[in-house]
């Protein structure tokens, strides 16, 4: 028997009932009209999965069933799974679930074994686990439907679920199902992006295809769904090897993030609401007496429906795009080969970066519904980075969709004006407003560079003098206090009220334009607190707190000198580049830089990596050190962790009070998503005054 089998990425939105199920059926439609039989949503479908503690209320699961019940009808002559949390009772716990709906019957309900607990996931705050091996009723318009560790047939195809996490422990569910007979493994999922993370997922479903003899299909949720985590759409089908001793065959594949190292790259992610992929897979008759063997063992029911599929496949309406790893030339993105300077990891973490953040931001725009970005731009790499991917959004959202779906996608911000863009750049002047602020300490080269990247990404650009604000609030304190204020003795209140002098009036326009503040601080700042609060970090959205200062400089030298295929390279930001960080904040005489105020940033880095990430202690972080900058003496690069240390605690408050960052890497600092810390605490201090003792004797 050949069956079409889709996998239907969906950029939904936590609980958004109806726009939810809007989106499902217009994936569906698409899938209908290519033929598809057999139709896989992402996890938590209906409901979305960043719901948080809306989960605990019983009103989601209620609502999640209603829309359940409203898609029914839509099922007609074909299978399709949809995700949803549910309750066996008002009273009873959450459960994550994954519904089966056939030919416009509820037919079960599979529920998730295994939650995410580590990471940027709470999952069991939200949901009690399913119990291994029992099953359940739940009550619907339908009448009683089986829930729990289930398995399904369908016309002599027997299937069962692994949804996201489940996949990923050692006891997998698969196991079970390949015991009771299943030819086919759907895989649901809500995985958030991280670098590199598609490999470690394909490696997932080959050793699931390989290891339980069935075919396999793995869909993610596509976009930015909530605010903090960015969804790839990835999207794997793939299929045993044809004799025994071959490994899995993967039929289709996005290929998001894969690429030769001796060719242009080609890849893309989808700025639409959803993303289809499907392919023709071949299934032997079930063998009926693996499902008697494995009801009668207690793995599982098999749950059946006599709806017969239709046996004559429909022929495909248009090319497999995906087929052998191909994409569509009209929809891919084409990235140029780095210099030998440049390892192939950070070529293939440029290229994910600005896909990702990209498709975060537009995303944010779109479901905040604001009237465009507005952007503090000093000239420096940071703001620099964030104008950069407004201005890749739009090329990349313009490139896929087409000028005119982009309007229309976007209509809340063009609809209404006389005259719609009827270019990028006009775009760009619409949706994206840079403002240069300066004061008597900021620099030449600074306000020329931000000018001539304003000139680059095409904002609506506009320069500032706001030294008459801080000379007002500066004279305020110095008659209060009787005496003059100075760099000598008050150098970090000097500095602080140069920046947070800037903040009013770029809030103020940001207001006037509906538009969302953009901050631009970075991860390394953040763990040490190297920002002004109420200043520098302003803002609605902080596009970069996710990720380091070494990375953000070497992606602007990338940008400069290679850049994507769709702009080519960017000399203009030689100015940001050749520049050393530098807040200016200080007078000019003083020559002030990041890394002569903190530590060098890859040292930096490299503390946070081994002290946060890997949670080393304090001596093993030092130990680490010493080997991977040999060039350093012992006392500085103890004073560097002692000054890391001090600063990171300290700063914990300011870390509570970020706005919301796109998690982008395996780990960040964001105590709402990734690490949390006391706000009082010794926190290192021991572990670094036995060092510092163990250094002196």
């Amino acid at each position: 028997m050949k069956l079409r089998v889709a996998a239907l990425a969906l950029n939904q939105i936590p609980l958004d009932f109806q726009g939810n199920r809007a989106r499902i059926l217009c994936g569906l439609h698409e899938a209908r009209a290519q033929g598809a039989q057999l139709v896989c949503t992402p996890e938590l479908s209906l409901s979305g999965y960043g719901c948080e503690d809306a989960f605990l209320f019983s009103e989601t699961s209620e609502r999640a069933l209603a829309s359940l019940q409203h898609l029914s009808a839509q099922t007609k002559g074909l299978v399709l799974t949809l995700g949803l949390p549910f309750r066996l009772s008002a009273t009873s716990p959450t459960y994550n679930g994954v519904a089966v709906l056939v030919d416009g019957q509820l037919l079960g309900v599979a529920a998730k074994r295994h939650l995410a607990r580590e990471g940027v996931h709470y999952e069991p705050r939200f949901f009690q686990p399913w119990p291994q091996g029992t099953q359940d009723t739940l009550t619907t318009p339908q009448g009683e439907i089986p829930v729990g560790d289930l398995i399904f047939e369908v016309d002599g195809l027997r299937f069962g679920f692994e949804i996201c996490e489940d996949a990923w422990q050692n006891d997998r569910p698969g196991s079970e199902l390949s015991d009771c007979g299943a030819q086919l493994i759907l895989n649901p999922s809500a995985s958030h992006f991280a670098f590199d993370k598609q490999g470690i997922r394909r490696r997932i479903i080959e050793a699931g295809v390989r290891d339980f003899s069935v075919s396999y299909l793995y869909v993610n949720l596509l976009g930015n769904e909530a605010g903090r985590m960015v969804y790839d759409g990835d999207a794997v089908i793939a299929v045993p090897g044809v004799a025994q001793a071959q490994e899995p065959r993967v039929v289709v594949e996005t290929n998001r993030f894969f690429g030769s190292d001796d060719e242009v790259v080609r890849e893309h992610l989808c700025f639409s609401d959803h993303e289809l992929v499907f392919a023709d897979v071949s299934f032997s008759p079930c063998d009926s007496e693996s499902t008697e063997a494995g009801s009668q063992s207690g793995l599982r029911p098999c749950i059946k429906s006599d709806f017969a599929f239709e046996k004559t496949l429909s022929p495909q309406l248009v090319s497999d795009k995906y087929r052998s790893g191909q994409q569509e030339e009209a929809r891919a993105f084409s990235w140029q080969r780095a210099g030998e300077e440049q390892s192939e990891k950070d070529r293939r973490r440029f290229r994910q970066f600005s896909l990702v953040i990209s498709l975060a931001l537009m995303d944010y725009l779109r479901k905040t519904r604001s009237s465009g970005f507005v952007l503090s731009l000093s000239g420096g790499a940071d703001s620099t980075t964030v104008a950069l991917l407004v201005r890749l959004g739009v090329r990349f959202s313009i490139a896929q969709l087409g000028l005119k779906a982009f309007l229309e996608r976007y209509d809340f911000i063009f609809s209404s004006q006389a005259a719609p863009p009827t270019t990028e750049m006009q775009v760009m002047g619409q949706l994206l407003t840079t403002v240069y602020q300066a004061t008597e300490n900021s620099g030449e080269i600074t306000r020329c560079a931000a000018q001539d990247i304003a000139s680059l990404v095409g904002s609506e650009h506009y320069q500032w003098e706001v030294q008459e604000g801080v000379d007002f609030y500066r004279q305020r304190v110095e008659n209060s206090i009787g005496r003059p204020l100075n760099w000598q003795q008050d150098d970090l209140a000097l500095q602080n009220i140069q920046a947070r002098v800037r903040s009013p009036g770029i809030w103020l326009l940001a207001n006037h334009l509906n538009a969302l503040l953009l901050s631009t601080s970075n991860r390394s700042e953040a763990a040490v607190g190297y920002a002004t609060m109420d200043g520098d970090t302003s803002g609605g959205l902080s596009p970069l707190a996710g990720i380091d200062k070494s990375f953000i400089r070497r992606f602007l030298v990338y940008l400069e000198k290679v850049g994507p295929a769709e702009m080519g390279a960017l000399p203009a930001l030689a100015a940001v580049n050749q520049q050393a960080p530098t807040a200016e904040l200080r007078p000019q005489a003083a020559a002030q830089v990041d890394e002569h105020d903190l530590m060098p940033y890859d040292i930096l880095d490299a503390i946070e990596r081994r002290l946060l990430v890997q949670r080393a202690s304090v001596a093993l972080t030092y130990e680490a050190l010493l080997q991977e900058f040999p060039e350093q003496s012992r006392a500085s690069l103890l004073k560097y962790l002692e000054r890391f240390t001090q600063l990171f605690c300290r700063n914990q408050w300011k870390r509570e009070r970020y706005a919301p960052a796109f998690h982008v890497d395996h780990h960040n600092l964001d105590p709402r998503s990734w690490l949390r810390f006391p706000i009082l605490s010794r926190g290192f201090a021991e572990q670094i005054a036995e060092l510092k003792e163990a250094e002196s004797q």
